[in-house]
């Protein structure tokens, strides 16, 4: 992949801008497949609503706790072929978990897809800062809306393929996992040059952050902060995404295929939320992005538990929009508070999310077969008003490239 490009300021890279959002959106279909195999599992394992959680908290805690590491790890030592070593892991966990055929077996295989993840992301993003230019907030968008593409696909995964196939329909994502390494190596092979130019120019990386000059316990606030709205965030769409089809069969007597369709359609406005959210954040300003997607949707919220079928699509539509507008930009303002530890903030905060995903899957699950799908629903929809703490971070400027 021979493109000339000039990393963290000056020209995007389109090609490999567009190549390593792609590659998310092939990774993250192959987790897409856990929480679409939930009805299927529930129904031919027996398992309960807990058993289900512990396998996304398997697959979401592994990936959380070991992005940051990785990111620290490639920010004092960049690794370029660890994507496609890391893909490979993915191969052999949807692999085995197309087969298992005891719960044991499914929590390992689990495991070896969440330390592909783990790898991934972190790496990932780099790729995509690398490649930005002056563009950060649309590079991350292309990035992480690949990612959120691949996970709207849950539904569909569910509907399409484990519906009619069970279990051994998650076998076909074999070759989505092959795809990805056959593009990783071509990736790999672009970042690798990158760092061999740097060397021979002796060129240090120009970093611009958007927000100025902060002092250690304000940066340490801020990022505080914008976890706590990660938090938020992430706790509430794992519902939807992994449990809110159980809702809708029981509350609305939908099937699993009619049920998906509606969670589809959330993940689907969300990736299309993810999107916009990054121009619109180098246009109106980071700080103002995180605020409004996590503020306009505490009314959808708190009403959604109440409404007829036809307003729960409508609102399951908007939320995800809104929601998820956000989702590339607290990545990058977390990059821009600590410009020197790209890695390890991309890391950080997706790690996070996929941490908060891990816990709140058990919780719920919990919740669930404790006090009713119903009643945790209602719970869960008071969520977004935690994130209302973003009014309190620091605001951030328009970068101007030099």
């Amino acid at each position: 992949m021979a493109t000339k490009s000039s990393p963290f300021t000056g020209n995007p890279v389109y090609p490999v801008m567009f190549a390593i959002g792609g590659v998310h959106l092939l990774n993250d279909s192959l987790q897409a497949v856990i929480p679409a195999m939930f009805p299927i599992l529930e129904d031919s394992m027996g398992l309960t609503f807990t058993q289900l959680g512990l396998i996304a908290f398997a697959l979401n805690m592994v990936a959380s706790v070991l992005q940051p590491v990785v990111g620290y790890f490639s920010d004092r030592k960049p690794m370029p072929y660890a994507l496609p070593i890391g893909m490979t892991f993915s191969l052999v966990g949807i692999a085995g978990l197309a087969f298992a055929p005891q719960y044991w077996m499914i929590l390992v295989f689990v495991i070896c897809l969440g330390f592909g993840s783990a790898v991934f992301h972190p790496e990932g993003s780099r790729v995509s800062f690398m490649s930005a230019g002056s563009k950060r907030g649309l590079s991350q968008s292309i990035y992480q809306v690949g990612g959120n593409s691949g996970q709207a696909l849950a539904p569909l995964i569910s509907a399409y393929i484990l519906v009619p196939f069970g279990q051994r329909g998650a076998a076909f994502f074999i070759f989505v996992a092959a795809l990805a390494i056959f593009i990783l190596m071509k990736i790999s092979a672009w970042y690798k040059e990158q760092l061999i130019q740097e060397k021979k120019n002796n060129r240090k990386k120009v970093l611009l952050s958007s927000i100025g000059n902060l002092t250690k316990k304000q940066i340490g606030v801020a990022l505080g902060l914008l976890l706590v709205i990660i938090f938020a965030r992430s706790f509430y769409v794992i519902s939807i995404t992994n449990f809110y089809i159980f809702h809708l069969m029981e509350s609305y007597g939908l099937s699993i295929s009619k049920g998906q369709l509606c969670i589809f359609l959330f993940l689907a406005l969300g990736a299309t939320g993810t999107f916009f959210g990054g121009p619109m954040a180098d246009k109106i300003g980071r700080k103002n992005v995180i605020v409004l997607s996590i503020a306009l949707p505490i009314p959808l919220c708190a009403l959604l538990p109440y409404v007829p079928l036809w307003a729960v699509i409508v609102l399951l539509g908007a939320i995800g929009f809104i929601i998820m507008l956000s989702f590339s930009v607290t990545v990058v303002y977390a990059q821009e508070l600590v410009p020197s530890k790209i890695g390890t903030m991309a890391g950080l905060t997706v790690g996070l999310a996929f941490g908060m995903g891990a816990i709140g899957s058990v919780v719920i699950g919990i919740l669930m077969d404790s006090i009713g799908i119903y009643q945790t629903m209602i719970v869960i929809s008071l969520l977004p008003i935690i994130g209302l703490v973003g009014l309190w971070l620091p605001r951030d400027q328009k970068i101007v490239a030099s």
